[in-house]
């Protein structure tokens, strides 16, 4: 909803080549189509709905029961509003709506704030995959507890993916240079001067944060050490 047309949205997607989009199982008409996405191939996409609106553990696995039932996939982005003015995740229900979903055969994906133990816990009752925010949703604030990020990494096993608050794409390369598998961006990209090319600079971040996790990047020291031979010269 905050793109200025759906053409300019297919334009995005086209350049960032993402492999996953999610939409408000709310703002999705189940019953005459899905109007928010008319004009996208979404062939090309897996699309997980997610239970943006909810504000308990029982509004989050309705919306996910309805989404199941008007045919989407077992995918599941689990959201539970805890707090209006900060859009912050309810701990408590979000752990609640994680568990019942779980046992229902979803592969829920958990939206959560970078509380390092919420985290642990999410993982632990079966969250296939983590979503810590770098900040409040819409803010573009960047991130603002890079240690919890990379706590959340190291202590899950399940793929980490920051999602909400990331302003620009040196922030997703960062993300990605810490382990974390992907990231999530809508009004970083939505908000730019130019979507499209914000969209792309994003993708292009990630392909780049992801190959320097690869590479393992140099042990830091304390101690300056040449990086020019000094064999033979004159002092």
């Amino acid at each position: 909803g905050k793109y200025a047309s759906n053409e300019v949205l297919a334009h995005c997607l086209e350049a960032a080549q993402p492999d996953m989009i999610t939409v408000a199982i709310r703002r999705l008409n189940l019953e005459g189509g899905r109007s928010e996405l008319e004009g996208i191939d979404l062939r090309r996409y897996t699309l997980l709905p997610n239970t943006a609106g909810a504000t308990t553990a029982e509004g989050a696995v309705r919306l996910a029961r309805l989404a199941r039932a008007a045919g989407f996939s077992d995918f599941i982005k689990v959201e539970v509003v805890g707090d209006e003015d900060t859009l912050l995740p309810d701990p408590q229900a979000t752990l609640e709506a994680t568990r019942q979903l779980v046992k229902e055969g979803f592969i829920v994906m958990a939206y959560t704030s970078d509380d390092v133990v919420q985290a642990i816990r999410l993982y632990e009752s079966g969250a296939a995959a983590v979503m810590p925010g770098a900040a409040p949703i819409g803010t573009t604030l960047g991130l603002q507890n890079l240690l919890n990020l990379e706590l959340i990494v190291q202590k899950v096993k399940v793929p980490v993916i920051v999602d909400a608050g990331l302003g620009v794409p040196s922030e997703a390369a960062r993300c990605l240079e810490l382990g974390a598998a992907a990231v999530l961006v809508n009004t970083a990209i939505a908000r730019a001067e130019n979507p499209p090319e914000m969209a792309r600079a994003f993708a292009e971040a990630v392909v780049a944060g992801r190959r320097a996790f690869r590479a393992g990047r140099a042990h830091i020291g304390l101690k300056a050490v040449s990086s020019s031979p000094v064999e033979g010269v004159p002092v």
